[in-house]
């Protein structure tokens, strides 16, 4: 029986927990915060629950196919959401609801994109494209070097090549000719932690996800059910789970890892380790990897980081739905300058996830639970968050403006994190809540990869290696990591 170490209980550690514990292996994981999740984690208190970050999924069949692939019965309830989200448009009274069916969204936006349905259906189509003819080759595959990577992409149709070479705002703003479906159909950019001016078009695929090939799922008694069911399934296979541990140092053999040791001293060995913490910033912190150093971490593209605000609120609020965005009139402006400022922004764009509009047990009878959350910028650009107050109050007045409810005046519960809280919980390099982004230079056998390059039993699952972040990339490579470690291990 193989004896595996997990650093880290993210959903990509949790989900290869699973995969080696049903092929017999002794696993431990290991996680520096209190309780398991990562970022897929859940907040209580004075009341209400929150879960901490993601909010709901895309791509729901990837979760069907992980617990079929372990032989588990799948525990999860997940519920369709359509619409998809709303949207409020600065100067504009009311929101727009973005419905998956095109008609109604045409409809919604009567007045303002004709032929709306034509020209997203066009769209659409191409992002298919981009979808089934690049997921079975970027997305399903590990690399085992560049020579490999370049011929594995060279079975990617050349009819995509040209949209490399233009971004996701282009492409929208070629099929839509007004300012606000450019907007809808750019926002899945920010999902990737950037924004669509840095974003190859060919992203688009992000589109046809949630328009037409699967949509957007919430799960019955919120995320952190996934990671709760995952938990209860694991220790009923055995896996033991340490918290409040973080991991400083790897004791090594030679090209081999034998243990890992916490910052209390506390030891761990095992035949095979996996590190779910960030594979890029554990190389150089933890590994003291040269090509890792803070020097060349903080040169690479990363995430945004996030600002959110937890609020629990008296009574119940009608113009909200679960998922709502709120934007300026000023979005390429706005785009450009809010991940790298020093200074926090005076009319932010921000989005409001509102639980307690699908559970009741998320707040008190008659009571409304709000999550806010701001991209801002991360810690190499503004290290100084003492105007965190300012910041939460500006977006709360212009929330409760813009929705015709005075919110400051109802709430009884509120907490915020800062990108210093979200680096210092969960260890997020910088604060980066979504770790590397998805450039040209950081996708595929460019990211981190998912095999240490120096210590032969030492292996990456999670946002920053490959596939990429998102909860259902993280699922499939967990899946990669698995195959990586069934090649070199005798495990069947």
């Amino acid at each position: 029986m193989k004896k595996v170490v997990i650093i880290g209980s993210g959903l990509g550690g949790l989900a290869t927990a699973l995969r080696l514990a049903a092929l017999g292996c002794q696993v431990t994981v290991i996680e520096k915060y209190s309780q398991p999740g990562g970022r897929l984690n859940q907040i209580r208190f004075d009341g209400f629950t929150f879960d901490l970050g993601p909010s709901f999924m895309s791509m729901s069949y990837e979760l069907k196919e992980f617990f079929a692939d372990c032989g588990v019965e799948n525990p999860l309830e997940l519920q369709e959401l359509d619409p998809l989200y709303q949207v409020f448009f600065e100067g504009r009274p009311g929101p727009y609801r973005i419905w998956k069916n095109l008609s109604r969204l045409e409809e919604e936006f009567k007045g303002i994109e004709p032929r709306l349905a034509f020209k997203a259906g066009r769209y659409l189509k191409r992002a298919g494209e981009f979808y089934h003819d690049t997921q079975p080759v970027v997305i399903k595959n590990n690399f085992y070097g560049y020579a490999d990577y370049l011929s594995k992409l060279s079975r990617v149709p050349v009819k995509h090549l040209p949209f490399l070479f233009q971004n996701m705002w282009q492409s929208a703003a070629g099929a839509f000719s007004s300012k606000e479906l450019r907007m809808v159909f750019s926002l899945v950019a920010f999902f990737l932690g950037t924004t669509p001016f840095r974003t190859p078009a060919i992203y688009s695929l992000l589109n046809y996800v949630e328009f037409q090939h699967d949509g957007y799922w919430a799960v019955k008694g919120g995320m952190y059910r996934i990671v709760e069911a995952l938990v209860k399934i694991l220790k009923e296979k055995g896996v033991d789970f340490v918290f409040d541990a973080e991991i400083k140092k790897v004791v090594a053999a030679g090209n081999k890892a034998v243990g890992v040791e916490d910052k209390k001293g506390n030891l761990w060995g095992a035949d095979i380790f996996i590190c779910n913490a960030d594979a890029a910033s554990f190389r150089g912190e933890v590994l003291r990897r040269v090509r890792y150093q803070p020097r060349r971490l903080d040169r690479m593209s990363w995430g945004m980081a996030p600002f959110t605000v937890y609020l629990g609120v008296k009574e119940k609020i009608k113009n909200l739905q679960y998922h709502n965005y709120f934007l300026g009139n000023n979005f390429q402006e706005y785009a450009g300058k809010i991940f790298t400022s020093k200074m926090s922004p005076e009319k932010p764009y921000y989005y409001v996830h509102v639980p307690s509009k699908f559970r009741e047990d998320c707040a008190p009878p008659g009571g409304e639970g709000v999550f806010i959350l701001c991209p801002v910028p991360d810690l190499r650009f503004k290290k100084d968050w003492s105007d965190k107050e300012e910041l939460a109050r500006h977006i709360i007045l212009d929330l409760s403006n813009r929705i015709n409810f005075d919110i400051s005046k109802n709430i009884i519960a509120r907490r915020i994190l800062t990108p210093r809280d979200w680096e210092e919980m969960l260890g997020l390099y910088q604060g980066s809540g979504l770790s590397l982004c998805h450039g040209l230079d950081q996708v595929g056998a460019l990211r981190p990869r998912n095999k240490d390059e120096q210590l032969e039993n030492f292996y990456y699952v999670g946002a920053s290696t490959i596939p990429g972040g998102g909860l259902p990339m993280v699922v499939i490579g967990s899946k990669l990591t698995l195959e990586r470690i069934q090649n070199d291990h005798a495990l069947s």
